[in-house]
């Protein structure tokens, strides 16, 4: 993903709040790293517009709190597929 920094970091946020993303599934999306995302979404997008980084906020808050509920679903899964 090319192109300049604000662009890219309002179409970003776009992404993350429009599908409720975590910032790993929009660094896959967009083919970036994470910390690319990061950086964009809570550094530069603050500074270019921040009613969306507000946006962008309460979802990566929200992610936030449930990260340890979604590790915990994805370890149960991994392990009943092993006893299959």
């Amino acid at each position: 993903m090319k192109g300049l920094p604000e662009e890219r970091c309002a179409e970003l946020a776009r992404y993350i709040v429009e599908h409720n993303a975590t910032v790993r599934q929009a660094a896959q999306r967009f083919g970036i790293s994470k910390s690319t995302v990061h950086k964009d979404v809570t550094e530069r997008l603050r500074l270019t517009n921040h009613q969306l980084y507000e946006q962008v906020k309460a979802v990566l808050e929200e992610n936030k709190a449930e990260r340890h509920i979604r590790g915990g679903m994805a370890t149960k899964r991994k392990y009943k597929e092993q006893q299959n």
